[in-house]
């Protein structure tokens, strides 16, 4: 047998793909500027039609530090000549259609992700919008208090507050430095008349790209482009200056001490900027360094020194200037050691330490990648506005690949020592107000079927088949039935903890050698967990189907269970409840479980509470395993590029392995919330959380499909109940409902984050807005729900993972595994009336729990 190198391997998996990169872009120019890419991609009957403005936070001149790059891009769905602001969503969601935008620090994008055969919908509200918004005056400081709510979450953030704090340390001169949102007073300066002003010079197409990828007729896409943009003049566009940063000179720390239970670190070193020819070599290194379970960092500081619950490496690399950063979770008392420890591993590394197989993981990592974000149409686009308006270069994908396929372990030792320098180390730590006295140290043009083949095996278990060439990728999904309902009384946690350990150490592997056998192919391997179900998924080139097969029956049907690494993860699982708990919102949806569900399992979250999972053993872990993979209760769902009689053999015979046997699913009843009326919580916190709770259907109940319209009837920018309570009276940031589901109940639940003073104020709008329902909503707004629901649908079956993931689960639960072919006709059969009595059942005040979260309580 012959053994072909690795790097041999790249090369190959580098020409599968080299045909997506020389996919044709269309790109021209308009007459009066502005930029237009254009993609076909006919696989699936969807467009997405996005303008990237180049225009964000570092370009705010004279008003830097104040947000109002943010605080316009809140403002362009306010209204335009054209459409009043409600009519702008209205439109869209009558469509089907999705919108949305974002700011960052060189750019606000502005999407619509759209079914095929409404593009120039898109095309004409997305171009009246950017280039004719009108800025009501009435609706100026509702958005401004809306977008202070914003940046009170932001605050409220542990992570987004270290970041925050990591780019004001880390840069001293340019305009990094100052946070997207803005300072909140000098937000609170910004008038109409700035925003005006800032949108005129900004805003013109000469400083704009339009990118459309997806199913739409070249012509037909030209002619509607021509007409919307087309009509907007170029304008002169003054330089934004801005200013280099200095070669910083010497370290610099910032250490803050909150409300928190566990500690954060972040670290920055000042690197070159996107174009210099060191940044390919510094990408691999942070991928060497910080991505995945065995990657270095990982494993030394986690798995065998155990000094840290998480740490990632990340290149962060915009412009002229970038920052290659360090996070760390940890517990307070080994904050100290493990920044000992890194700093004398790095400090410690050869080049004989990057070996082949750890450089050629990173190139496959990068090329796995460019497959992963050409997935959905919205990607697509994605993919081409970066590399038009960041990077300036449509075909950087491919240029950048071959530039990462040239690096070596010698460069990377090379940037190590180059550029990670101890005496230029930016540092900031997050540490609980209880540490402040002590030392502080993420093709084909055939369009694939949507079904899934359901084979049931004579012991119970499923394989389920799609088959999806379009891209080369394949993703295998593995459930079984699990959750509360399975869990000892008091061990709640029990499925989280075995979903881990079933991706760690097997029979076969260790669980540096899982991670090591993945990441090598560039793949994904994970776990998931929830109120109902468990599992794992493995996402591979279709080259390495032997690979994820191998694992998947290592870790199904052989995990190792050894002891130290149940000991490490069970520390970290209890390290991310604290995380958690950190966190306003999920804190209080802790809370409401335990009010609403009182003694039935689903009380606690699927995570579990710090005391159950402290009190989980191994051997129970154990017994958990034997009990629930068993015949009958796994599924394993496969969709993309396969051998579908060589694959389904294989599956086959590897769930005919698993006998057959009663499973440990305890029936417990829910009759009424637990706790209902009226309850408050103290957290120091600048904002509050109201949630109103009530029963609700469970999956397999009749009126299932009603909740769902339900869901959506209080949720989104176009609801009735966003308009009032956030647009008209600038009470809360966000406001929706959402649900808890189970099998057979759910929790259907409010929630809003508002002001401590307005809480109040929230309740009532809540309360009228249950009342309103039970009087029966407008036939046109419950059209254009059911409209938005099926499009949400229709856009949700994009990727290989989303799709087998939808039929993976309702084959576990005994539901329709192609679900989505009745899906419209179930959601077309909501009325009216099946609203109102949904309403009347379901959100009675004496069932209701309502908590409150927030300071002065």
């Amino acid at each position: 047998m012959i053994e072909i190198p690795q790097s041999r391997s790249i090369d190959a998996s580098q020409s599968m793909i080299a045909p997506l990169l020389k996919e044709p872009v269309e790109r021209y120019v308009l007459p009066n500027g502005l930029t237009v890419l254009l993609k076909q991609d006919r696989s699936s009957p969807v467009c997405s039609v996005q303008v990237w403005v180049k225009t964000g936070s570092i370009h705010e001149a004279e008003h830097l530090g104040s947000g109002i790059s943010h605080f316009v891009e809140h403002m362009l769905f306010k209204g335009t000549e054209k459409r009043p602001g409600k009519e702008i969503s209205r439109v869209v969601h009558e469509s089907g259609g999705y919108i949305n935008a974002y700011t960052t620090f060189d750019r606000t994008v502005y999407y619509i992700d759209m079914p095929a055969e409404n593009a120039t919908v898109a095309v004409d509200v997305l171009a009246d919008s950017v280039f004719a918004s009108v800025f009501p005056a009435e609706e100026v400081d509702k958005e401004r208090e809306v977008i202070n709510r914003e940046i009170a979450m932001g605050e409220d953030d542990p992570d987004n507050r270290v970041m925050h704090a990591l780019f004001e340390t880390a840069f001293n001169k340019h305009p990094y430095r100052y946070p997207i949102i803005g300072y909140k007073d000098v937000f609170n300066r910004i008038s109409r008349d700035d925003l005006v002003g800032y949108y005129k010079n900004r805003y013109v197409p000469n400083n704009s790209v339009l990118v459309i990828a997806g199913d739409f007729e070249n012509a037909t896409i030209r002619a509607s482009v021509e007409e919307h943009f087309g009509k907007f003049q170029r304008s002169s566009l003054a330089p934004v200056y801005l200013p280099e940063e200095p070669l910083q000179l010497s370290d610099r720390r910032q250490d803050l001490y909150e409300d928190v239970q566990i500690s954060r670190v972040a670290m920055g070193f000042q690197v070159p900027g996107l174009t210099h020819a060191d940044t390919p070599a510094l990408d691999a290194l942070a991928l060497a360094l910080g991505h995945g379970d065995s990657a270095l960092l990982y494993q030394h500081l986690r798995e065998d020194k155990q000094l840290v619950h998480h740490v990632d490496v990340s290149n962060w690399t915009p412009g002229n200037v970038g920052v290659f950063y360090v996070s760390m979770l940890c517990d307070p008392d080994k904050q100290q050691e493990a920044l000992a420890e890194m700093k004398s591993y790095l400090r410690s590394l050869e080049e004989s330490d990057f070996t082949q197989q750890i450089v050629d993981k990173v190139c496959r990592q990068l090329l796995v990648n460019e497959v992963n974000s050409r997935k959905t149409a919205s990607g697509q686009a994605s993919r081409l506005g970066t590399a038009e308006v960041v990077v300036g270069d449509i075909g950087y994908a491919r240029n950048y690949l071959k530039r990462i396929s040239q690096v070596t372990a010698s460069d990377l030792k090379r940037v190590l020592d180059a550029w990670i320098r101890w005496d230029r180390l930016t540092i900031v730590t997050m540490n609980p107000k209880s540490d402040l006295d002590k030392e502080s140290q993420d093709t084909a043009d055939e369009k694939a079927t949507l079904d899934f083949e359901e084979i049931v095996l004579s012991n119970g278990c499923k394989v389920l088949l799609r088959e999806n060439k379009r891209l080369p990728n394949l993703h295998f999904r593995i459930a079984l039935e699990a959750g509360a309902l399975f869990e000892p009384e008091g061990k709640q946690g029990l499925t989280a903890l075995l979903s881990t350990m079933m991706t760690k150490d097997t029979a076969k592997r260790s669980a540096l050698e899982v991670a090591e056998a993945i990441e090598g192919a560039g793949g994904s391997f994970y776990e998931f967990s929830g109120n109902n179900s468990l599992g794992f998924s493995v996402e591979v080139l279709p080259s390495d189907t032997e690979l994820a097969l191998d694992l998947i029956e290592e870790a199904l049907l052989r995990p190792a269970f050894k002891e130290d690494v149940f000991d490490l993860e069970k520390e970290s699982h209890i390290a991310g409840i604290k995380e958690n708990l950190d966190d306003i919102v999920t804190a209080g949806r802790h809370e409401l479980r335990k009010r609403f569900f009182g003694e039935h399992p689903f009380s606690i979250a699927g995570s579990g509470s710090l005391d159950t999972v402290e009190s989980i053993t191994l051997d129970e872990v154990k017994k958990f395993w034997k009990a629930i993979v068993v015949g009958g209760n796994i599924t394993i769902g496969v969709s993309g590029q396969f051998d579908r009689s060589l694959l389904k053999d294989r599956l086959e015979s590897l769930l005919g392995k698993v006998e057959e046997t009663n499973l440990p699913r305890r029936e417990v009843a829910f009759l009424k919330p637990s706790d209902p009326g009226v309850h408050r919580l103290k957290m120091d916190r600048q904002q509050a959380i109201v949630f109103h709770a009530y029963p609700g259907p469970g999956l397999k109940a009749e009126d299932y499909y009603v909740s769902e319209v339900a869901d959506e009837l209080f949720s989104g920018m176009s609801s009735e109940l966003f308009d009032r309570v956030r647009e008209k009276l600038s009470l809360a940031y966000f406001v929706r409902s959402s649900r808890l589901v189970g099998l057979d109940t759910s929790m259907f639940y409010f929630y809003a984050g508002t002001s401590p003073e307005r809480f109040e104020e929230v309740i009532v709008e809540l309360d009228r807005e249950t009342k309103r329902v039970m009087s029966g909503v407008a036939e046109e707004e419950l059209l254009r729900c059911k409209k938005r629901l099926k499009a949400a649908k229709r856009m949700s079956m994009q990727t290989n993972s989303s799709c087998a993931s939808q039929a993976v689960l309702n084959g576990v639960y005994g539901l329709d595994v192609n679900e989505w072919r009745t899906y419209d006709q179930k959601i077309d059969a909501v009325t009216v009336q099946s609203l109102r009595d949904f309403a009347e059942k379901y959100f009675r005040l004496e069932n209701r729990v309502e908590l409150v979260v927030g300071p002065g309580f």
